[in-house]
């Protein structure tokens, strides 16, 4: 009776650790699309606009590439330059409760432009392949200081698929996407204004 009980409860104990061995957690929807955007580290890629619904002229005609520039365990850097515009770089952090995302605005001279470090914060787990970004309050104050209060409404979204990546602003009333082929790398672009 003694071995049986013995027995069984060596069983149980193993059944238990197994289980516990084999069970490692599932990264949330927002590590998974953080971890599989770092897979790109290094590359870059060639974009089109695919929406933008009141063109101003400031992309038609010109060469679009994102650069996944620099990648840590906590921070991925993407410049995204237009032509010879290298002002621009997303900036995605995690944090304790999510994902930021970050605008830096520099000037050729490195000098950080006025509207700059606007974005926003994630506010739901969203999924692996679409993180989207509402205006924070630092964004809302800066553009009402600004002269633009028309977009603090604004949301900022990233699709990745497998072969397509997309950078989204979308507001009542305004839409702009670009898309950028994930198939074909591109030679890599200059250092972004600011940056070392």
């Amino acid at each position: 009776m003694i071995k049986h009980t013995l027995l069984a409860l060596s069983t149980l104990c193993l059944g238990l650790y197994t289980l516990g061995a084999s069970a490692t957690p599932k990264p949330s929807a927002q590590d998974a699309f953080f971890n599989t955007l770092s897979k790109h580290c290094g590359k870059a890629y060639a974009g089109k606009v695919a929406v933008d619904n009141a063109p101003d002229g400031g992309f038609a005609g010109k060469r679009l590439v994102m650069h996944v520039r620099q990648c840590s365990d906590t921070q991925l850097h993407i410049p995204f330059h237009v032509g010879d515009d290298a002002s621009r770089t997303w900036v995605i952090s995690k944090t304790a409760t999510g994902l930021e995302l970050k605008h830096d605005h520099r000037h050729k001279d490195g000098l950080e432009d006025s509207i700059s470090q606007y974005g926003g914060h994630t506010k739901e787990l969203g999924w692996p392949q679409v993180q989207s970004f509402p205006a924070d309050d630092f964004t809302k104050a800066l553009f009402v200081r600004e002269g633009i209060p028309q977009s603090m409404g604004n949301t900022w979204q990233f699709y990745l698929y497998p072969k397509i990546f997309s950078y989204r602003m979308v507001r009542q009333g305004r839409e702009f996407r670009v898309d950028f082929d994930l198939t074909k790398p591109v030679k890599t672009p200059p250092t972004p204004w600011g940056w070392q």
